[in-house]
């Protein structure tokens, strides 16, 4: 480890994409990992993250106590549950170091509380970490704002394992964002998440949501434009969790010196008016 290298620390770090973040931490130049996190009863607590992960001895045990990993590092990489993120978020925030959320399923209450953090500690949120995924958020904002409302609808397909809590993906959100950032309107104001039984023809600009989870998928998301002649199709697939850890160890470098805020990997990537 050199002295300047960022340090990180991973909470759920046992978990299945803790060990791939620990795994490209200590891959990548310029970052080490400092803490591992695991929630309290955890069998995991006390035994090293390196001998979990593979890695060997990497001389850092796995804590239940986050604040005290936290204040000893320079940042934390948080892809947990929506009400762990929360507690984590806060006590970055009395920290005051860089915290990458790659967190989906958060309320709008969370968003609140994630966004009070920020006025303490350097924030990157995203539904999805990829380069390709933020890519074709753009791609999809440019599209809808080219494509007329009232002759162009749009859908939004995702896929994931059948292991995943929350639908639709933060991905899908992320998506659908977009394209309604590029017609002008909320999301929130135009979202279809759920069509059964008698639904009546499709409302004209609204933006549609499909869930499907099955396997192993890491990740697969389309967006759909279709008119009543052609239809065009924006897509992104995932094949390894590893993409999502590289997006979030870049995004931790570039937060090391910025002021206290919420980012997210559009600002990263120097996308977000893209």
């Amino acid at each position: 480890m050199d002295n300047a290298d960022m340090r990180l620390v991973v909470v759920g770090a046992a978990g299945r994409m803790g060990q791939t973040l620990v795994k490209a931490i200590d891959a990548m130049p310029g970052v080490c990992v400092a803490g591992a996190v695991e929630r309290a009863g955890s069998p995991m607590l006390g035994r090293d993250i390196g001998e979990v992960t593979g890695l060997g001895n990497l001389g850092v045990a796995i804590t239940d106590d986050p604040l005290k990993a936290f204040v000893a590092a320079d940042g934390v990489i948080d892809f947990t549950t929506p009400s762990a993120t929360v507690e984590f978020v806060e006590l970055s925030a009395q920290a005051r170091i860089v915290h990458i959320i790659g967190t989906t399923g958060l309320s709008d209450d969370d968003e609140k509380k994630i966004a009070a953090a920020a006025r303490h500690a350097r924030i990157v949120k995203s539904g999805n970490m990829s380069l390709g995924v933020n890519l074709l958020g753009v791609l999809v904002r440019q599209a809808a704002r080219a494509l007329d409302a009232a002759g162009w609808d749009i859908e939004v397909l995702e896929m994931h394992h059948k292991h995943k809590v929350d639908a639709p993906s933060g991905t899908a959100y992320l998506l659908g964002r977009e394209a309604a950032k590029g017609r002008g309107v909320e999301l929130k104001d135009k979202a279809v998440k759920v069509r059964d039984g008698i639904t009546g023809p499709r409302e004209e600009s609204t933006i549609g949501f499909a869930t499907l989870r099955g396997g192993g998928v890491i990740g697969d998301h389309s967006v759909v434009f279709a008119s009543e002649n052609e239809m065009i199709t924006l897509s992104h697939r995932a094949t390894d969790r590893s993409l999502f850890a590289s997006g979030a160890l870049k995004s931790a470098l570039w937060a090391r010196d910025k002021k206290p805020g919420l980012y997210s990997t559009l600002d990263v990537l120097g996308l977000a008016d893209a």
